[in-house]
């Protein structure tokens, strides 16, 4: 972890201009952390003798960046925000191989950024129903194939807020990645949202406080959804759009790319569909797919079975049914009886008297508003 005095050093950095995000990276390999940039800020040329006299000016300067950095970080420990280096283990170790990582992030959140699977999953703005149904019918495959799977995207209308909270529905973390600082949400109407992510997963930038979701803004944000995941996801798109953006900077970066297919003439698949048509993303109609493509099925499977086996660990006496439902209600914080009935396969009649019995055993808890949860 870096100390405090480093992460003051990391925000001032950030502020300093005429240093373009390469170039940030490779000064702060070069000088191993950002203390000795401080240090050496009078007597860089040396360190980077290609940089321009503007650059180096900037840097001389660093030291005019401290109030600011000091009002930051006292804004990230009011706030509980990480200041995640570049140096430091627990920032994303799959964005650290990318070129332009950014050198710094403010991370509020749960999840760990270094899962053993992570993919990110984009899209239009302009969600029709059929993509809402893939991102949900997606990631609920996907929670029964590989529910370690970290699902990242950056909180936006459409395609993002619905892979968020398709999430969160089947008790996966996910991340929103900002394109702005952490005290404040865009869209606004995603506030709930994020909240609930903060504890299920949590939010991402590189941004600091004050920053405003500028259109630039976004088209930096798309590096980090792509950069910090195995694989992305384009679910929807036109044939122009940030998510083709995206999936661009995936290629990029070597990662691999999947879309959805659509129907011919369709707005919102054009973009999937020219990305399968000219190879650039694998074609893909389940998570069974992916996780194939992947070659995450071994894997996955034994994480499967050795989470079962501890749920019959816990609940060893338990009927099949009794176990199905123990079983829907695994890693999720609770769900209504309807949505039981339908995972269970069991009709409402049949599952509230097994929900009764299971509450005489002290397996599940009924909560306000009609939800259950385990109680172990």
């Amino acid at each position: 972890m870096m100390t405090e005095q480093e992460i003051l050093y990391a925000i001032a950095f950030s502020f300093v201009p005429r240093l373009n995000l390469v170039n940030r990276k490779i000064l702060l390999e070069t000088m191993g952390s950002f203390t000795e940039i401080f240090e050496q800020r009078q007597n860089l040329k040396e360190f980077i003798p290609h940089a321009n006299k503007e650059t180096l000016e900037a840097l001389a300067l660093m030291d005019t960046h401290l109030k600011r950095a000091e009002e930051e970080l006292a804004f990230a420990k009011a706030g509980h925000i990480q200041c995640v280096g570049y140096n430091d283990e627990t920032y994303p170790a799959r964005l650290r191989e990318c070129p332009d990582a950014p050198t710094l992030l403010y991370y509020r959140g749960s999840a760990p950024l270094n899962g053993q699977h992570i993919v990110s999953m984009v899209g239009t703005r302009q969600i029709t129903a059929y993509g809402k149904d893939l991102c949900q019918q997606f990631v609920k495959e996907l929670k029964q194939l590989c529910p370690d799977t970290l699902i990242v995207s950056g909180l936006a209308y459409g395609v993002d807020i619905h892979c968020h909270r398709a999430a969160l529905e089947q008790g996966m973390d996910t991340i929103g990645v900002l394109a702005h600082g952490l005290d404040q949400i865009y869209p606004r109407f995603h506030r709930d949202t994020a909240v609930q992510m903060v504890q299920h997963g949590g939010l991402l930038t590189e941004f600091p406080s004050r920053s405003t979701a500028e259109k630039l803004h976004f088209v930096q944000r798309n590096r980090i959804v792509a950069g910090m995941a195995d694989a992305t996801i384009v679910v929807e798109s036109a044939k122009k759009g940030g998510s083709l953006i995206t999936a661009e900077i995936s290629e990029d970066y070597g990662r691999d790319v999947f879309a959805f297919p659509g129907r011919i003439g369709d707005t919102y698949s054009e973009g999937c569909n020219l990305l399968i048509k000219d190879n650039r993303a694998g074609l893909i109609t389940s998570a069974e797919d992916f996780v194939k493509a992947m070659g995450w099925e071994t894997e996955c499977n034994l994480r499967k079975q050795v989470n079962e086996g501890l749920q019959q660990e816990l609940f060893p006496d338990l009927t099949d049914e009794e176990q199905r439902i123990v079983k829907a209600l695994s890693g999720t914080e609770s769900k209504q009886m309807n949505i039981l009935s339908v995972e269970t396969a069991l009709p409402i009649s049949k599952l509230t008297s097994l929900l009764f019995g299971l509450e005489m055993k002290g397996v599940v808890r009924l909560l306000s508003g009609g939800c259950y949860r385990l109680a172990k």
